[in-house]
């Protein structure tokens, strides 16, 4: 078992990452392909996740993702992943998607999505990790509502 280091605050493990949608990200229908976007989600959560775990995390589950918006070819996706929720060895965070034009600066929120993710040890275990620091009354609130989120997820895997 690996040492837990300090807790951090959700705003220390925050990431965005930025990616122009060109052509070759396009689906049959002329828009941005959705496993694009759920993979850039799940690379964007996967790296807030070890910045607060300082650990190797592998994801385990990934909540509904609805799109809302279409992304379209010539526009800058952005993904904004804070973490939300510590367990044990587990973490939940959440990624907002939006896309921006970069000629007229209109930015149309496109999707969101909740993951978990397990933190592993050097042998592949799962293992724990460090407390999440709250500071703001809007971390909190997200706290409490990620609590919820993963007592239901207990309860589905439990059926």
């Amino acid at each position: 078992m690996t040492s837990v280091p300090r807790g951090k605050t959700p705003r220390e493990c925050r990431v965005q990452l930025h990616q122009l949608m060109l052509p070759e990200h396009a689906n049959a229908y002329g828009n941005v392909h959705g496993g694009l976007i759920m993979k850039m989600v799940d690379e964007t959560g996967g790296i807030a996740a070890m910045r607060h775990a300082q650990r190797p995390c592998v994801t385990v589950a990934m909540d509904s993702m609805t799109f809302v918006s279409p992304v379209h070819v010539g526009e800058l996706l952005a993904c904004v992943a804070s973490v939300n929720f510590v367990g044990k060895s587990s973490l939940e965070v959440g990624v907002r998607v939006h896309a921006e034009n970069p000629i007229t600066g209109e930015v149309t929120h496109t999707n969101s999505a909740y993951l978990v993710y397990v933190a592993l040890d050097d042998d592949g275990n799962p293992t724990s990790v460090p407390p999440l620091v709250l500071e703001t009354e809007d971390e909190r609130r997200r706290f409490r509502e990620a609590e919820e989120r993963q007592q239901a997820r207990l309860t589905r895997r439990k059926k």
